[in-house]
């Protein structure tokens, strides 16, 4: 086995970049620590690790890469593992025709290929990178590494035959890592105490087939953590079961409860979904804090001119108006932001939704319950009993549902709700699609509103680049807006998890309709003809909402590029 410490000295002393007693005094320091060699040199000053990189490199014959703006496919992080990325200081960039090419700080990883050949089972090409694009990187995909011992302390103490709460009324909701706590409590603790504190929205327990994987959401991006062993599966879940009010024997059905727990100084509640899955049940807990929720219209990431258009829509008598984007896109933040904005003592508002997930003052909130015949659309029959002037339908799922809301807004009411289609154009067409006349549509349809979610920029670490070419000509960015902006990106610090980026902001597209859009809707044209024509009456696509959030610095090229892919050349 080759020596690391010979062949770094040997070869920084050729370069002239180590003298004899440097060399000297960072030996004597590995023998008391057992660190890196590498590492305690640049701690001493001796050196850059960027030095070291480049001369060993060309020892070598490697040539180092920098990883800032590398885009890592999925397929390549499936194949390596937070945990063995770490361990091993790697880190994957792509898996093509059966190659995995890996990037490294430390060429003496290159002798362990043929040992991590086997283990992935894929064949190896390594590159060259620097220690702090290498972290960097590490921590962009799999998430901050974990501090060492943080479940390890919990998990050595747990005594399976007695620490698992076997009833309901054993479940504290009042989540606390008390000293007196029972193992399997605290380290459940610790999972959604880590989640708060990394301001995640969700969080991920997965059974696989050897492994017990832990993953959050975080501004909308997972990231793995190392979880416990797979032996604490069965228990952990459990656990999780028993505090959402699921019924713990049943694991051949899908699962829905709740769980409502003060956490951190904080009121959340965790909307707990149990999918039963081949190695065990996979759960997801969508974490809801209320302080967070009730935005302004201004905060949400309004242009001035839509906040404008958007503060009238919600404000006429009567119509609909939909807001439509995938599942995880804020659809429910705007709609909550809207009703609090017409929230008035001289107006009736009420909710119907599945389920409601924030509880808001003033506001009559129904959840619907399919099990004892409350659907969307017979609760909307009744809600209309009611005399409402305002209502929100949580989703407009069937013909039914969008039949009832549609007589609803030609009968006076204003109703708002949601829809998943990719475009704001998209919704008309679907409406149709699901059975409703286009003259109705035509006329009741007031605005859709589509959005989606981009990450802002940390400002903690934001600093100004240069982009690529490319990157520029994807947003279609003109000479003007080139020379007249500075584009920012986040270098990646403590505040932001080595990201560069913290919280998110939406980016909308916002469709008025008027006679013409109308006309074109009673004859049934496509949502392409539909969006060409609102684009020439000067509609915004989500990618021109996009780009002026990036002319602004609040978000950067690659963010909008990936929540807006659809929206293609018209």
């Amino acid at each position: 086995m080759i020596d690391d410490r010979r062949l770094i000295t040997e070869t920084l002393k050729n370069t002239g970049l180590l003298n004899d007693t440097q060399i000297k005094e960072a030996l004597n320091i590995q023998k008391r620590n057992k660190k890196k060699f590498s590492s305690i040199l640049t701690e001493l000053g001796y050196i850059e690790s960027e030095n070291i990189t480049t001369s060993l490199s060309s020892q070598l014959g490697l040539v180092p890469i920098p990883l800032d703006n590398v885009e890592v496919l999925q397929e390549a992080i499936d194949k390596v593992t937070a945990d063995l990325a770490y361990k091993h200081r790697i880190v994957p960039l792509e898996f093509k025709n059966d190659v995995l090419t890996i990037a490294t700080d430390d060429p003496l990883n290159f002798l362990a290929l043929d040992n991590l050949e086997e283990f992935l089972q894929a064949k190896l090409k390594a590159v060259l990178t620097d220690e702090k694009s290498l972290l960097s990187l590490q921590v962009r995909i799999y998430g901050e590494k974990r501090e060492e011992g943080v479940f390890e302390k919990v998990v050595e103490k747990i005594d399976l035959d007695k620490d698992l709460p076997q009833t309901k009324e054993e479940v504290t909701q009042e989540i606390t890592v008390g000293e007196d706590s029972a193992p399997i409590i605290k380290l459940v603790s610790l999972i959604l105490s880590e989640a708060v504190k990394n301001r995640a929205s969700d969080i991920h327990l997965e059974p696989l087939e050897n492994e017990f994987r832990i993953r959050y959401r975080i501004d909308g991006v997972l990231h793995e953590v190392p979880g416990p062993p797979k032996h604490l599966q069965g228990p952990i879940l459990s656990r999780v079961k028993l505090m959402a009010g699921l019924d713990i024997a049943e694991k051949r059905l899908p699962q829905d409860g709740r769980i409502r727990i003060k956490l951190l100084g904080k009121d959340l509640d965790l909307r707990v979904s149990s999918l039963p899955g081949i190695y065990g049940e996979s759960i997801v807990m969508r974490i809801l804090d209320k302080s967070s929720l009730l935005l302004g219209l201004e905060e949400l990431g309004f242009e001035p001119d839509n906040q404008k258009e958007f503060e009238r829509l919600i404000n006429m008598p009567n119509g609909t108006i939909l807001v439509t984007g995938p599942t995880g896109s804020g659809k429910t933040t705007t709609l909550y932001a809207a009703l609090n904005s017409v929230n008035k003592p001289n107006k009736k508002l009420i909710t119907i939704e599945d389920p409601v997930e924030y509880q808001i003052k003033g506001i009559n909130q129904v959840q619907i319950k399919p099990q004892v015949g409350l659907t969307f659309a017979s609760g909307l029959r009744s809600i209309l009993r009611q005399a409402p002037d305002i209502i929100m339908v949580g989703e407009i799922r069937d013909k039914e549902a969008a039949s009832i809301a549609v007589q609803a807004a030609l009968t006076g009411h204003l109703i708002f709700s949601t829809l998943h289609t990719n475009d704001a154009p998209g919704a008309v067409t679907r409406l149709i699609d699901m059975g409703i006349k286009p003259y109705l549509v035509a006329s009741t349809v007031q605005a859709v509103l589509a959005q989606r979610l981009v990450r802002r920029i940390c400002d903690n670490c934001k600093e100004p680049y240069q982009p690529t070419p490319e990157e520029l000509q994807v947003l279609d960015l003109n000479e003007e807006d080139i020379s007249r902006a500075t584009f920012y990106k986040g270098r990646g610090c403590s505040e932001c998890n080595k990201t560069g980026y913290k919280g998110r902001i939406a980016i909308f597209e916002l469709l008025i309709m008027n006679d013409q859009l109308r006309e074109m809707v009673f004859e049934v044209k496509s949502s392409r003809e539909i969006k060409n024509k609102a684009v020439e009456l000067g509609m915004r696509t989500l990618r021109d909402d996009g780009k002026r959030k990036v002319l602004k610095g609040v978000t950067t090229i690659p963010e909008v590029v990936r929540v807006a892919q659809i929206d293609e050349e018209i």
